[in-house]
This record gives structure tokens, sequence and C-alpha cells, in this order.
């Protein structure tokens, strides 16, 4: 029988997405035929997978689950998150299930006409799931106590009722008030579900643990349930599932090498409704790299110039490219004279124009002056591609010195054509237009290929007059790893999953 773990938290970002990860790894080291499940998620980060019934085609599930299923060294597929929440902006978000888009709702719209649906095809990719693994390992969403949405909470309650789950429970003590945190938490919990959980961990501590516990023995005491770790604060490098992890728009973030180790900047302007920002982690984990999100009133300001731009994806392309007008930003990326590359919606934005943008108030065939950096022009349409795949790279533009197979997915909507002959990234002329300086693509997960991530930031450092730092090889131990070693070094997972014949503590 399929044994099932919830791993459910206190609040978002408590370190779900890493425990899942590994305990997925760790189980998979053992043998255990091991899967990660999440219900429902809400991101605008997601990749391209097989669709489960139908393995020819391919469909989104969030980021953290085709993560997941890599370090349980399994192929992702959408039962491993058949529900996908994407927001769009003004409370609306695009709801995908079983991989494929099936509509736009409100949220007051999702939970009166798409819900239903929702829960029946959660339940079918769980079922689905079970009879094929030994372990599920399901990963919650934001709080399990959010007592409003007790009723309709699919991530959540749902999961630990259908699948008949256990519940681990995250608290995050950067935040401070873990203990409070974690007995609001249980006291709020449907009592049905509340009787599942068979402890509690402490995620993101620093400093001596020695000194928590006093709150530990009262916190067991008062709730009859036991701390099973206490997780130091370390990032394995997994990427990021959603934007509480970027800088609020406005702010600036930095992410890769200390300030005293950059030897280039890559910046980013911190769109509103970005999307797929995991597509530059891959730069940010290289040696002497530093990958700035930054408001784009003032990212190309100041004496910190950066040495290179890239536009990454959005959900709302036309949105987030009328507020870079009217912050000033396109004129100031013209002045710009280092490499620019544009990723799916920022690469919809280099070309001439958008058409067929529906703005409200100017009528079906209306026009988003676009950068003017590639002369290409892109038409919004309802169809919407998703799609895993395999491209023959060029030597073009920014990516100059890079010839070979690379693999990424696309997801989009809009078709994007050339108004004058260009140079192709990639053999076929799909997906992709670039200049001597300039490159837009469709393509998610480019640098995550290293033929494509060192032709680039061969272009960087040698525009920034900088040699190529050493090092840059990828560490001996792979970010799922060292998820694993998280989890096995400080949590008691023999409490949670006993190995076979291992006495009971």
């Amino acid at each position: 029988m399929t044994r099932t773990l919830l791993v459910a938290g206190t609040a978002s970002h408590v370190g779900k997405s890493t425990v899942v990860a590994g305990l997925c790894r760790h189980l998979a080291d053992r043998g255990v035929e091991v899967a990660p499940f999440k219900a429902q998620n809400m991101s605008n980060n997601a990749r391209a997978v097989p669709i489960a019934d139908d393995p020819v085609g391919a469909g989104e599930i969030g980021v953290s689950q085709y993560v997941q299923a890599r370090a349980a060294r399994i192929e992702a597929s959408t039962d491993l998150n058949p529900v996908l929440l994407k927001p769009r902006g003004d409370g609306e978000s695009q709801l995908v299930v079983h991989g494929e888009a099936v509509g736009d709702y409100a949220s007051d719209e999702y939970y009166e006409e798409g819900w239903h649906r929702a829960r029946e095809a959660a339940l079918e990719s769980y079922e689905r799931l079970a009879s094929e693994y030994e372990v599920v390992i399901a990963e919650g969403a934001g709080s399990i106590a959010e007592i409003n949405l007790h009723e309709r909470d699919l991530a959540n309650v749902e999961t630990a009722r259908f699948a008949n789950a256990d519940v681990l429970v995250l608290c995050d003590i950067e935040r401070g008030g873990a203990f409070a945190s974690l007995y609001g938490t249980l006291e709020l919990m449907p009592e049905d579900v509340r009787e599942r959980v068979l402890g509690a961990v402490i995620t993101k501590f620093r400093g001596d643990s020695s000194l928590l516990e006093p709150g530990i023995e009262e916190i067991e005491e008062r709730t009859g349930v036991p701390i099973l770790g206490i997780l130091p604060y370390d990032d394995p490098g997994l990427p990021a599932e959603d934007s509480v992890s970027l800088p609020a728009t406005g702010e600036t973030a930095v992410l890769g090498e200390d300030a005293h180790d950059e030897r280039v900047r890559i910046a980013v302007p911190r769109l509103s409704r970005i999307s797929n920002f995991t597509d530059l982690e891959p730069l940010a984990a290289e040696p002497g790299v530093r990958v700035v999100y930054g408001p784009p009133e003032t990212l190309l300001d100041g004496p910190d110039v950066p040495h290179a731009v890239v536009l990454p994806g959005t959900k709302n392309t036309v949105d987030d490219l009328l507020e870079l007008h009217e912050a000033g930003f396109a004129d100031r990326l013209r002045e710009f004279d280092g490499p620019i590359v544009g990723l799916c919606g920022g690469y919809q934005m280099l070309g001439e124009r958008i058409t067929n943008a529906d703005i409200e108030g100017t009528g079906d065939e209306s026009v988003v002056e676009g950068f003017g950096l590639l002369p290409v022009v892109t038409r919004f349409s309802e169809e919407k591609r998703v799609e895993r795949v395999e491209r023959e790279l060029r030597s073009v533009g920014p990516l100059s010195g890079a010839n070979g197979r690379v693999s990424g997915y696309e997801i989009h909507m809009g078709e994007t054509s050339g108004l004058e002959p260009v140079a192709r990234p990639f053999e076929g002329g799909e997906s992709g237009a670039a200049t001597d300086r300039v490159l837009g693509t469709y393509l998610h997960g480019l640098f995550e290929n290293r033929i494509a991530r060192d032709a680039f930031l061969d272009r960087v450092f040698a525009d920034a007059e900088r040699a190529r730092p050493d090092g840059g090889d990828r560490p001996p131990t792979t970010p799922y790893d060292r998820a694993a070693r998280l989890v096995s070094d400080h949590l008691d997972v023999r409490r949670v999953f006993p190995e076979p014949d291992a006495e009971e503590p």
C-alpha cells in the first residue's frame, strides 16, 4: 500500500519545496520508488512535461515539482502537479488542468466554477501515482491553517484527506514567532487533519540549536506533537518556485557571488508580472557572476552599470512592456552597449511591436511599440504553445561561439515573425532572432545548457575586458544531493520513514 506524506507549512516560503526534494532524493537513494505531488500550485514558474495520459503531448507543471521529480530520479509528468494557477494580475489567474490551460478565472469565479473540476483532476492524478509508486510526498501550499479556505483547500486539507496522508508541519524561525505560529497552526487545523500530524520541523535556523530546547519542550508538552528536526539556514541551490524569493517591485536584490568576488554584473528588470525567473539562476551560480534584479527606473543608471541585460519572461507581456516604457527603460536599453538577451516575453518586447494586443478601449488590432532592437513583430492569439524542445544552436550574437544541441521548453502565446532577414540562433529558423549584440528566444531553460551559458558569459566577460575566472566547473554534488543531506542530517527521517526491519525509537 502506498504511503503518503504531506509536507505542509505554517506559511508560504517556509522550505516545503526543499524538504520535499530532499526527502525524494533521500528515499530514492534508499531504493524506494517515490514521486512528488502537489495537487494545486500557484506559480508563474512552469516547465513543459509529458501529459500523463498522453505522453506525446506536453503540458505545464510548477517548476518545483519538475525539480522534485529529478530529485526522485523519475520523469516528470502532469500528474505531479495536476492543477496550476498562473497569476495574470488584477486578481485573475489562468487555470491549467492536467497541463492544459482551460480558462482565466478571478478567485471567486474559480472557487464557484472551477474548483470541483480541479479537485477531480487532483484525485485522478494522485490515484495514478499511488498505483505506481511506493511513496508519494505531497507538498502543501501556503499555510495549512487558513480557516477561511478549509472547505476548499485543495493542496493541504483535501490532499491530506483523499490521500490518507500523514502530515509534517514546517515553521520558519527566521521570520520570528515560530513557536506561536506552530501552536496557532495546530490549533486551527481541521480536527481530522490535526490527528494526522506526526511531527513538526523548524526551518531556517541560525545559531546554537540548544537555545531552542526550552521552547521545544514546552511546545511538545502543549501540543503533543514532536519536533522532528531543526534545519539550519542553508540554500542547496534548488530553483525558487515563486516571486516571494525575489525583491518586491521597486526594490533591488542580488543573486550570485559576494560583492568582492564580482567580475561581471547582469541586470534583470524586476517586472510586476515576472515569470520563469529561474531561467537566470544558472548564470548566478557561475563564479564571478552577479545577477541583479532591480527597478527599471534605476537599473541601468548609476556607478554600477551592468555588463549585460537579460529580459525575463512575463505572464502579461503587454502590461509589463507598457510599465517599462513609462519608466523610461526603453530609452536606457537602446543606449546600453552590452549584450542583451530576451527570453519569451522578453523576446517579444525586443521586437518592433506587438499587434492584436487587445488593450481595453483601443480595439482588437491594438498595437504596442516594442524596444525596436530586433526586426521582428509579434502577433498575439488565443492559442497557447506548450512544448518540450531540442534545438541545434548556432553561433550568433551574444551566443557567438556556441554550436551544438540544446534542450528546453516553450510556454507562450503569440507568434513572432521577421520584418527583414535576421540571424536565427537555431537551425530551422524557429524560436528566436539575433543581431550582433541582441538575442531573443522563446526557449526557456536556455542557460541550463552549458554550451549556451559558457558562450554568453564568455561574451560578457570579454566585453567587460576581464578574463573568465577559473573554477567554473559544477560542484561535486548536485542541489538534489545537498537538499537530501540537509534533510537527512537535521531531520529524524527514520521517525518519518522507518527503514525495513528497523526498530522504532
